[in-house]
Protein backbone atom coordinates (compact mmCIF):
# COMPACT_ATOMS: atom_id res chain seq x y z
CA UNK A 1 0.00 0.00 0.00
CA UNK A 2 2.83 2.41 0.85
CA UNK A 3 4.42 1.76 -2.53
CA UNK A 4 1.13 2.60 -4.27
CA UNK A 5 0.87 5.90 -2.40
CA UNK A 6 4.48 6.72 -3.24
CA UNK A 7 3.82 6.03 -6.93
CA UNK A 8 0.79 8.36 -6.83
CA UNK A 9 2.31 11.27 -4.89
CA UNK A 10 5.88 11.27 -6.25
CA UNK A 11 4.85 12.48 -9.75
CA UNK A 12 2.63 15.16 -8.18
CA UNK A 13 5.47 16.41 -5.98
CA UNK A 14 7.82 16.42 -8.98
CA UNK A 15 5.40 18.54 -11.01
CA UNK A 16 4.84 20.97 -8.12
CA UNK A 17 8.60 21.28 -7.57
CA UNK A 18 9.23 21.74 -11.30
CA UNK A 19 6.70 24.55 -11.62
CA UNK A 20 9.04 26.86 -9.76
CA UNK A 21 12.14 25.87 -11.75
CA UNK A 22 15.21 27.78 -10.62
CA UNK A 23 13.10 30.02 -8.41
CA UNK A 24 11.89 27.33 -6.02
CA UNK A 25 12.89 27.91 -2.41
CA UNK A 26 11.90 26.28 0.84
CA UNK A 27 10.73 28.15 3.95
CA UNK A 28 13.50 29.36 6.26
CA UNK A 29 16.21 28.25 3.84
CA UNK A 30 18.23 31.46 4.16
CA UNK A 31 21.88 30.82 3.40
CA UNK A 32 24.69 33.03 2.15
CA UNK A 33 24.58 31.40 -1.28
CA UNK A 34 21.06 32.51 -2.16
CA UNK A 35 20.58 34.43 -5.38
CA UNK A 36 18.91 37.83 -5.07
CA UNK A 37 17.78 40.33 -7.68
CA UNK A 38 19.49 43.18 -5.82
CA UNK A 39 22.26 44.08 -3.42
CA UNK A 40 21.64 46.25 -0.38
CA UNK A 41 20.99 49.96 -1.06
CA UNK A 42 20.77 49.45 -4.81
CA UNK A 43 17.85 49.65 -7.21
CA UNK A 44 16.56 46.75 -9.25
CA UNK A 45 14.19 45.90 -12.08
CA UNK A 46 12.66 42.42 -12.17
CA UNK A 47 10.24 41.26 -14.90
CA UNK A 48 8.82 37.80 -15.39
CA UNK A 49 9.27 36.22 -18.81
CA UNK A 50 6.48 37.01 -21.30
CA UNK A 51 3.22 35.28 -20.32
CA UNK A 52 4.27 34.68 -16.71
CA UNK A 53 3.19 36.34 -13.46
CA UNK A 54 4.64 36.71 -9.96
CA UNK A 55 3.74 33.79 -7.66
CA UNK A 56 6.23 34.21 -4.82
CA UNK A 57 8.14 36.98 -3.05
CA UNK A 58 11.07 36.39 -0.74
CA UNK A 59 13.09 38.91 1.24
CA UNK A 60 15.58 39.25 4.10
CA UNK A 61 16.09 42.39 6.20
CA UNK A 62 19.34 43.92 7.46
CA UNK A 63 19.39 46.80 9.94
CA UNK A 64 23.14 47.31 9.49
CA UNK A 65 22.73 47.61 5.69
CA UNK A 66 20.64 50.77 5.91
CA UNK A 67 17.48 48.96 7.09
CA UNK A 68 17.23 47.54 3.59
CA UNK A 69 16.18 44.19 2.16
CA UNK A 70 17.42 41.69 -0.38
CA UNK A 71 14.65 40.53 -2.72
CA UNK A 72 13.86 37.51 -4.88
CA UNK A 73 10.78 36.64 -6.91
CA UNK A 74 9.32 33.56 -8.59
CA UNK A 75 7.21 33.47 -11.76
CA UNK A 76 4.87 30.94 -13.31
CA UNK A 77 2.96 30.92 -16.60
CA UNK A 78 -0.58 32.29 -16.34
CA UNK A 79 -3.36 29.77 -16.94
CA UNK A 80 -3.89 28.89 -20.60
CA UNK A 81 -7.52 30.04 -20.29
CA UNK A 82 -6.23 33.64 -20.01
CA UNK A 83 -4.39 33.46 -23.31
CA UNK A 84 -1.40 35.67 -24.09
CA UNK A 85 -0.80 39.09 -22.50
CA UNK A 86 -2.21 41.81 -24.74
CA UNK A 87 -0.48 44.74 -23.04
CA UNK A 88 2.15 45.35 -20.32
CA UNK A 89 3.19 48.57 -18.55
CA UNK A 90 4.78 50.09 -15.44
CA UNK A 91 2.36 51.55 -12.89
CA UNK A 92 2.90 54.84 -11.08
CA UNK A 93 5.69 55.06 -8.50
CA UNK A 94 4.82 54.45 -4.84
CA UNK A 95 6.96 56.89 -2.86
CA UNK A 96 9.45 55.90 -0.17
CA UNK A 97 8.61 56.58 3.48
CA UNK A 98 4.83 56.51 3.00
CA UNK A 99 2.08 53.92 3.27
CA UNK A 100 0.36 53.05 0.02
CA UNK A 101 -2.25 50.86 -1.69
CA UNK A 102 -2.13 50.00 -5.37
CA UNK A 103 -3.62 47.53 -7.81
CA UNK A 104 -2.66 47.13 -11.44
CA UNK A 105 -4.91 49.37 -13.50
CA UNK A 106 -6.91 48.08 -16.47
CA UNK A 107 -7.39 44.66 -14.82
CA UNK A 108 -3.68 43.87 -15.01
CA UNK A 109 -1.75 41.21 -13.09
CA UNK A 110 1.61 41.79 -11.37
CA UNK A 111 4.43 40.46 -13.55
CA UNK A 112 7.36 42.35 -12.07
CA UNK A 113 8.73 44.85 -9.56
CA UNK A 114 11.00 47.86 -9.85
CA UNK A 115 12.50 49.53 -6.81
CA UNK A 116 14.95 52.27 -5.88
CA UNK A 117 16.52 52.75 -2.43
CA UNK A 118 16.57 56.19 -0.76
CA UNK A 119 19.15 56.58 2.04
CA UNK A 120 17.52 59.80 3.27
CA UNK A 121 14.44 57.86 4.48
CA UNK A 122 15.96 54.34 4.73
CA UNK A 123 13.21 53.01 2.49
CA UNK A 124 12.42 52.12 -1.11
CA UNK A 125 10.05 53.42 -3.74
CA UNK A 126 8.21 50.78 -5.76
CA UNK A 127 6.56 50.23 -9.12
CA UNK A 128 4.54 47.24 -10.31
CA UNK A 129 5.03 45.84 -13.79
CA UNK A 130 1.53 44.81 -14.90
CA UNK A 131 0.17 42.78 -17.79
CA UNK A 132 -3.40 42.60 -19.07
CA UNK A 133 -4.81 39.44 -20.59
CA UNK A 134 -7.37 40.36 -23.25
CA UNK A 135 -10.41 41.72 -21.38
CA UNK A 136 -10.41 39.30 -18.46
CA UNK A 137 -11.73 40.70 -15.17
CA UNK A 138 -10.86 40.00 -11.52
CA UNK A 139 -13.29 38.52 -8.99
CA UNK A 140 -13.17 36.78 -5.59
CA UNK A 141 -10.40 39.15 -4.46
CA UNK A 142 -8.86 39.06 -0.99
CA UNK A 143 -5.90 40.36 0.99
CA UNK A 144 -3.19 38.02 2.22
CA UNK A 145 -1.94 38.15 5.80
CA UNK A 146 0.92 40.53 6.54
CA UNK A 147 4.35 39.68 5.16
CA UNK A 148 6.59 39.64 7.10
CA UNK A 149 4.62 38.88 10.26
CA UNK A 150 6.65 41.51 12.16
CA UNK A 151 8.90 44.34 11.01
CA UNK A 152 12.50 43.26 10.47
CA UNK A 153 11.70 39.58 9.94
CA UNK A 154 12.44 37.49 6.88
CA UNK A 155 9.62 37.32 4.34
CA UNK A 156 8.45 34.30 2.37
CA UNK A 157 5.15 34.66 0.49
CA UNK A 158 4.11 31.99 -2.01
CA UNK A 159 0.84 31.53 -3.89
CA UNK A 160 -0.27 28.00 -3.09
CA UNK A 161 -3.68 28.30 -4.76
CA UNK A 162 -3.78 27.73 -8.51
CA UNK A 163 -5.71 30.26 -10.64
CA UNK A 164 -5.29 33.09 -8.11
CA UNK A 165 -3.15 36.02 -9.18
CA UNK A 166 -1.44 38.96 -7.48
CA UNK A 167 -3.03 42.24 -8.61
CA UNK A 168 -1.29 44.64 -6.24
CA UNK A 169 -0.48 45.30 -2.60
CA UNK A 170 -1.03 47.52 0.38
CA UNK A 171 1.89 48.33 2.66
CA UNK A 172 2.45 49.91 6.05
CA UNK A 173 5.74 51.61 6.90
CA UNK A 174 7.27 51.82 10.38
CA UNK A 175 9.22 55.01 11.01
CA UNK A 176 10.81 53.29 14.03
CA UNK A 177 11.87 50.00 12.39
CA UNK A 178 12.35 51.55 8.91
CA UNK A 179 10.69 48.53 7.36
CA UNK A 180 7.49 47.60 5.55
CA UNK A 181 4.79 44.98 5.99
CA UNK A 182 2.96 43.90 2.84
CA UNK A 183 -0.51 42.52 2.21
CA UNK A 184 -0.89 41.29 -1.34
CA UNK A 185 -4.14 41.75 -3.26
CA UNK A 186 -5.03 38.39 -4.78
CA UNK A 187 -7.85 37.66 -7.26
CA UNK A 188 -9.21 35.05 -9.61
CA UNK A 189 -9.74 36.05 -13.24
CA UNK A 190 -12.76 35.39 -15.44
CA UNK A 191 -12.37 32.95 -18.31
CA UNK A 192 -14.35 35.26 -20.59
CA UNK A 193 -14.03 38.86 -21.71
CA UNK A 194 -16.01 41.41 -19.73
CA UNK A 195 -16.79 45.12 -20.18
CA UNK A 196 -15.14 46.48 -17.01
CA UNK A 197 -11.83 48.28 -17.50
CA UNK A 198 -10.50 49.78 -14.27
CA UNK A 199 -11.45 47.37 -11.53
Amino acid sequence: MDLVLLCVFLPLMTVAWGQYGDYYYGPNNYGDNDEWVNVYRQGFNFQCPHGQVIVAVRSVFSKKEGSDRLWNFACMPAAQSLGEPTECWWEEINRAGTEWYQTCSNNGLVAGFQSQYFPSVLDREWQFYCCRYSRRCPYSCWLTTEYPGHYGEDMDMMMYTYDYYIRGATTTFSAVDRDRQWKFIVCRMTEYDCPFQNV
